[in-house]
């Protein structure tokens, strides 16, 4: 059994600053199924007799799914025009949201699309330094040029970052992906939107050579699960903050297998080794108390892998907890 808090939202008064970004896109996963996830969340809300979703303003944001039917054009950047489509739609999405006064929470399917929530937060505020924490036990740092998939929810941060990582090249992609890669990258305007020394990853632990090249070569900020352990959650959250100092704004996305994977079993990539579900919950309870956080995202959660809903149930109890504490704030 996993740990289960029975939470309570606050009064309805406070529920005035919180917008909820549906985004059902599942075109950047391997794995089928995490278009369902917000769903499965919300029917986890259900089961708990909880009524956060009728307290909160929502978007529903169309989605590119149906290109899961058709052929694979660009193999090093799979259904990247699609992907391109929904980088435009979220960030226009997260940046109406922040400008209009209401902090984002995005509720996403796959994780490609946490480049566009990136995108979204620079087009509302171009002139304030930007920084992210990667909870995810991957760092998503492949580009056309290296990846071992071609699913582009391996890339969200190398669009981010404007990296194309040529130094370590596998791959020659065609002329039209390059050109809708550059796209991606400049989506908003801006790039690059983030800086590599403004990423804090926790829980990484599965990566692959051409993405260690990047950690090391810009000197990259990783919380390994052991030391997330030794020293204890409050602790890694002042360092995150500490580190993170120079920043004027902070975006958590929190990938559900950055959970070990003896409870991750409803995601597309689990990986063992990762954190237990109360220090997950515990850590991002931390970080949402910080003046500095200006969206949360939950990613790649996938029913179709997972028994009685569990996975789910997981994620709507730290998105419960988080957005009480930004309400207190």
């Amino acid at each position: 059994m996993f740990w289960r808090p029975r939470g309570h939202l606050l009064p309805l008064f406070f529920m005035r600053n919180i917008k909820i970004i549906e985004v059902r896109s599942e075109i950047g996963a391997g794995t089928r199924g995490a278009s369902l996830g917000i769903e499965a969340i919300k029917i986890a809300a259900l089961d708990f007799m909880s009524s956060f979703f009728v307290h909160f303003p929502s978007e529903n944001l169309p989605d590119e799914n149906k290109l899961l039917y058709e052929p694979v054009a660009s193999p090093y950047a799979k259904r990247i025009q699609g992907v391109l489509t929904m980088y435009e739609r979220v960030s226009k999405s997260v940046a109406e949201t922040i400008k209009s006064g209401l902090f984002p929470v995005i509720l996403a399917g796959d994780h490609s699309s946490s480049g566009a929530t990136i995108a979204g937060i620079k087009m509302a505020r171009p002139k304030r330094r930007l920084g992210v924490i990667w909870i995810d036990a991957h760092a998503d740092m492949h580009s056309p040029y290296t990846t071992p998939s071609g699913n582009m929810h391996g890339m969200p941060l190398s669009v981010a970052l404007g990296e194309d990582n040529i130094e370590n090249k596998v791959h020659d992609p065609d002329p039209k992906t390059v050109e809708l890669w550059d796209k991606l990258k400049h989506v908003g305007k801006i790039q690059p939107k983030i800086l590599p020394e403004d990423i804090v990853f926790i829980s990484l632990r599965d990566f692959e050579r051409e993405e260690e090249h990047l950690i090391k070569k810009y000197g990259m900020k990783v919380i390994t699960v052991a030391e997330l352990r030794r020293k204890g959650v409050e602790q890694i959250a002042r360092q995150t903050f500490m580190h993170l100092s120079n920043c004027d704004d902070i975006y958590v996305s929190f990938d559900v297998d950055s959970l070990d994977s003896s409870i991750s079993r409803g995601t597309g990539t689990p990986v063992s080794n990762g954190l237990r579900e109360r220090e997950a919950e515990d850590l991002i309870a931390s970080f949402m108390q910080n003046h500095k956080i200006c969206c949360f995202e939950i990613a790649e959660v996938n029913p179709t892998l997972d028994k009685e809903n569990l996975m789910a149930e997981m994620a709507f109890h730290i998105l419960q907890r988080s957005v009480n504490l930004l309400l207190m704030n």
